[in-house]
């Protein structure tokens, strides 16, 4: 085959990552012949610089804050030396091994169903690939990611500007640290650089933290993040090279300035649509140059195109990337008989200390909210971290609508909220299951027991311990 000559398919997806991955599979199971373009197959977003080097760095984070807290227990350990070389080449031996994992899945995929290259619209349904292949599909994935986002204020002053995908490069910790944006990844990777002793000032334009819903959520969040980290929100910043670092310069509710060794710019991740040349694809756009599409068929109007994971803008989580590449991928297989897929609730988790989670919808005018407070929870108070609220929300039949949080253990409770949101479970339904004790499940109860008292519930006496509040 000469370079020119053209390649054809059912389902051609644009992008190896886990939504592109989802399609490919889906579209294949529907029958569909597949290509699979990526210009490096270099594994998941997640595997790379997303949720497992995170987690690593939190980890390490972790061990670090619980050593220092041994006395409350009266454990008093020697003190506490963290090797910021050792903590960063853990983080990039255990991510290479995930990346390994991901990599290992390419090579379970058909023979001749990997395109490598970086491919562009010349034309609806008509891809070109940049050594001159053009590919022809039936229908089209587009499943390419998202990117960093750097304002003007942070390019072009070198490696001291760090994002999300190179801050797990450095070969040791900062020296101090700045963030820029007040986001999930800004949150998560600020307070663990902040346990791990590196002196860290987070900023942000806006008031809220973490796009929290609530106010007690969100001063819950504000106080454990605080803690650990300078908050100078409000504020706009300029940035310019200085000796040994980046200068920063911030006004707004707070004005100064300083010199940082590496500045963290974590002001969000754009869908990577760049170099599609959308324009040729016979598709609308919105005012960003992204396809408009439907969410519950991922389809660009009526064309056989389809969006799936960050590239779409829609919801950039994994497990939504997942979800949105198997719809794109049966629907582009199916084409033209498309249909809506199955969507789960909004489930949103931030893995600070204590966790932040968003489930579900928030309640409207004549809705239920209800309040647990982890402040004097028992098993927290066994474990030194009695802090923080947690928020469940109900229809005005006791019908479990979402919930918000910022408590001990959040990570796993919104697990436990959001499996109930999606099957319909009504407060006085949670309350009749069972709750061991003492865990941290029980300091649901206080918020299931409101919605129960302002609703047209009753609560299950009968299977209903009743351990005494704060149990």
């Amino acid at each position: 085959m000469t370079l020119t000559e053209s390649l054809s398919c059912d389902v051609a997806i644009i992008g190896a990552g886990t939504a592109g991955l989802a399609a490919e599979r889906a579209a294949r199971k529907a029958g569909a012949r597949t290509l699979l373009i990526d210009p490096e197959f270099r594994g998941t977003l997640c595997a790379n610089t997303g949720c497992m080097p995170s987690k690593l760095l939190i980890a390490a984070a972790h061990s670090a804050h619980d050593s220092r807290r041994a006395p409350v227990f009266g454990i008093h350990p020697d003190k506490v030396h963290v090797d910021g070389a050792a903590v960063m080449r853990r983080v990039r031996e255990e991510r290479d091994r995930f990346v390994e994992f991901t990599c290992e899945g390419f090579d379970d995929l058909p023979l001749d169903t990997t395109v490598t290259g970086r491919a562009r619209f010349t034309g609806p349904g008509v891809l070109e690939l940049q050594d001159g292949r053009q590919i022809r599909a039936r229908a089209i994935v587009i499943a390419t990611g998202s990117i960093p986002m750097i304002p003007p204020p942070f390019r072009d002053l070198g490696p001291r500007i760090l994002t999300n995908e190179t801050i797990f490069e450095l070969p040791d910790l900062p020296s101090n640290l700045a963030v820029v944006g007040g986001g999930p990844i800004g949150l998560e990777l600020a307070q663990a650089m902040g346990r791990l002793g590196v002196p860290v000032t987070l900023f942000d334009t806006s008031d809220r933290l973490g796009k929290a819903r609530g106010e007690a959520v969100h001063e819950a969040l504000k106080k454990a993040v605080g803690r650990d980290v300078t908050l100078r929100l409000g504020c706009e910043t300029e940035a310019g090279a200085a000796e040994g670092g980046i200068r920063l310069r911030w006004q707004g509710d707070q004005q100064g300035e300083a010199v940082f060794s590496h500045v963290l710019v974590a002001t969000g991740r754009p869908p990577n649509l760049d170099g599609l040349d959308l324009d040729r694809a016979g598709l609308a756009l919105d005012d960003h140059g992204t396809p408009v599409f439907d969410c519950g068929t991922m389809q660009c109007g009526d064309a056989p195109v389809f969006m799936a994971g960050d590239s779409s803008a829609d919801r950039p989580l994994l497990h939504e990337a997942s979800t949105e590449g198997a719809i794109a991928g049966t629907n582009a297989a199916l084409f033209p008989n498309v249909a809506p897929g199955n969507r789960s609730p909004l489930f949103t988790l931030t893995f600070t200390d204590p966790p932040l989670a968003s489930v579900g919808k928030e309640p409207d005018e004549g809705e239920i909210t209800g309040c647990s407070d982890y402040s004097d929870q028992g098993r927290a108070r066994v474990e030194a971290r009695a802090e923080g609220v947690m928020l469940i929300h109900a229809d005005r039949q006791g019908r479990l609508i979402g919930a918000d949080l910022c408590c001990p253990g959040a990570e796993h409770l919104a697990h436990l909220l959001a499996w109930a949101v999606q099957s319909g479970a009504t407060a006085t339904q949670l309350l009749a299951m069972p709750f061991y004790h003492p865990t941290l499940e029980e300091g649901m109860k206080g918020a299931l027991r409101d919605i129960c008292r302002r609703s047209n519930q009753a609560e299950p006496d009968s299977r209903d311990i009743g351990l005494p509040p704060g149990a």
